[in-house]
């Protein structure tokens, strides 16, 4: 056996089934929030409310605990409406509701076929928000809140950002939306304030903080929170994180933060992730995939590895996002261009990926 000094974990599901308490108690050094922090991403109900009593900008929300009452209150405010599940669904809880009809039939698959299981004992129905998405990620020891640079991800599967949502199809850093004042705003009334809260309410909060987020107009309001790095998000902050990441990890876990500092390069970074055909839903695996030395061997190019595993000489497929391929570059579309030739490198059967990852960043900075 090795001796491990420091454990980083990545899944909600394990920190939000007490992981983190779990190596405490064994005298063990672990980065990530404890159960009772982590609930911030286990329940969509608990994170509102938290908003609501600690005036943290979010949208309009009502929780139900049955079918009816949710269907009933849609009838009354119509569409569109945000239907979530309260508990973790893998980051397809969630789901826009365009009609009446739909966010009907949202609610019957959540809380009576119970698609999600007993994530969907609750659900939550919340205004639409308007506006650009962005995705703003911390450290914090559960006092000093360390930011780090701004990120936008591509949640639907298809191009033009159509289709049912994934965990991410693709992501770039930094985030133009996000300008200094924006960075301010949620700094001062999103990430500080959610910490502060999560320690008045006795449950401190260590690792990072991701707050999924909509701005408009310079204002910025939450979407959700996650309780780790986000995938695909955390491929483009690596790749323009200088210096090492593991100083951070262990400042927060030793609670001496405030002493730590991040520098981010200049160059954007942009990841696309490439899947399985299928994915979403089902998909094929065990795909030998080619390509990956030509890919990785281009400049400022990284390709990280999520649904793969080794067979013999083989490298294949062994989920639905299989590679986060991520480029920097000396604009975005610098790196729009290292990442696709990156992915264009590489193949397998049944390969698929988003054409139009960055597009948004380049639109708004031509």
């Amino acid at each position: 056996a090795k001796a491990v000094d420091l454990t980083i974990v990545g899944p909600e599901l394990p920190l939000t089934l007490g992981i983190v308490d779990e190596f405490e108690s064994r005298g063990l050094r672990i980065f990530g929030p404890t159960r009772q922090a982590a609930i911030l991403e286990g329940s969509k109900v608990f994170a509102k409310r938290l908003m609501k009593k600690y005036k943290i900008p979010t949208g309009f929300f009502q929780t139900f605990y049955r079918a009816d009452d949710a269907k009933r209150y849609i009838q009354d405010v119509g569409a569109p409406v945000v239907v979530k599940a309260d508990g973790l669904a893998a980051g397809k809880g969630a789901v826009v509701c365009p009609t009446v009809q739909e966010a009907v039939d949202t609610v019957k698959r959540i809380m009576e076929d119970r698609v999600f299981g007993d994530a969907g004992s609750r659900v939550v129905v919340e205004e639409f928000l308007t506006g650009e998405e962005a995705s703003f990620l911390a450290f914090t020891d559960g006092e000093t809140v360390l930011p780090m640079a701004s990120t936008q991800d591509h949640k639907p599967i298809l191009d033009g950002d159509k289709g049912p949502n994934t965990g991410g199809m693709g992501a770039y850093s930094p985030a133009p939306v996000v300008t200094e004042a924006v960075h301010r705003k949620i700094m001062d009334q999103v990430m500080i304030p959610t910490v502060k809260a999560m320690a008045a309410e006795g449950r401190p909060y260590r690792g990072v903080l991701y707050a999924g987020l909509m701005i408009e107009a310079g204002e910025p309001r939450v979407l959700e929170f996650n309780v780790r790095f986000g995938d695909p998000e955390a491929q483009p902050l690596l790749m323009r994180m200088d210096g090492d990441l593991v100083p951070i990890l262990e400042a927060v876990v030793v609670q001496r933060l405030r002493e730590a500092e991040v520098r981010w390069r200049p160059q954007p970074a942009v990841c696309v992730v490439m899947a399985a055909g299928g994915y979403p839903g089902a998909h094929d695996t065990g795909k030998p995939i080619h390509g990956l030395e030509t890919a990785a061997s281009l400049e400022d190019v990284m390709v990280f590895h999520a649904g793969t595993a080794r067979l013999g000489d083989a490298v294949v497929t062994t989920g639905g996002r299989v590679l986060g391929v991520t480029a920097l570059g000396k604009d975005v579309s610098d790196a729009i261009d290292r990442a696709y030739r990156a992915v264009e490198a590489i193949r397998w059967d049944g390969a698929y990926y988003r054409t139009d990852i960055g597009r948004k960043a380049v639109n708004r900075t031509a």
